[in-house]
């Protein structure tokens, strides 16, 4: 931990905020798109949707070896170089599983989207405003950490909820649809979103390990 007098008085590259920033912005623009992916499930549309997605994904992870690279040049760092690694890493995941949702849409094409896929597309899309903000008060932790718990919260919240609500579309789903090759379609698509808000609320732990460290 960089902690010690030495380490206080010297200037940390803020460049690493910006870098996750740009992470947490990209799966927001995804995170919007997603809800229009499930809603739409025509074959153009939903390729036209998922092509877009694909390009913020690789936005993401094009920031994502730049966070790795600077961290193996930088000297000082804002919090200690595990913690930026280990939360660049899970903002890459909620990117990649709303790239992997979009994706499964686009090849599965599905008969129909059930309204459980919009509900959990729209707290994806909640999640990632929250992380968004989240992460905009790193660069000041000490300042507004009362702040930032009531985000990560809130995060545990919608990951809470996305849970109940994907069990349910599960219980409905092996119920009601007799089509065996739409319930394993549905079933993973919908996995694959709710994974989504696993991963915002891995970052939430992250962003709260943060916190004890340097709050």
């Amino acid at each position: 931990m960089n902690n010690s007098l030495f380490s206080k008085l010297t200037p940390k590259e803020p460049k690493f905020y910006n870098y996750l920033r740009t992470m947490a912005e990209v799966s927001m623009e995804a995170s919007k798109l997603i809800v229009e992916c499930v809603k739409n499930v025509d074959q153009e549309t939903a390729t036209a949707l998922a092509k877009q997605i694909k390009v913020f994904e690789k936005k993401g992870d094009n920031t994502l070896i730049h966070i790795f690279e600077e961290l193996n040049t930088t000297f000082i760092t804002p919090f200690d170089r595990e913690d930026i690694h280990n939360l660049a890493n899970r903002l890459d995941d909620v990117m990649d599983f709303i790239n992997s949702g979009a994706k499964r849409i686009m090849l599965y094409r599905p008969k129909q989207m059930p309204e459980s896929a919009e509900k959990l597309a729209i707290l994806i899309r909640e999640a990632s405003a929250i992380v968004l903000k989240a992460v905009d008060e790193l660069a000041v932790v000490k300042k507004n950490s009362k702040e930032i718990k009531k985000l990560c919260q809130e995060l545990h919240d919608i990951e809470n909820a996305a849970d109940e609500l994907y069990e349910e579309f599960i219980s409905d789903l092996f119920a009601n649809e007799k089509d065996s090759i739409e319930i394993i379609k549905l079933k993973d698509i919908l996995h694959e979103l709710e994974k989504a808000t696993d991963a915002a609320e891995d970052v939430a732990k992250i962003i709260e390990t943060i916190i004890v460290k340097y709050a």
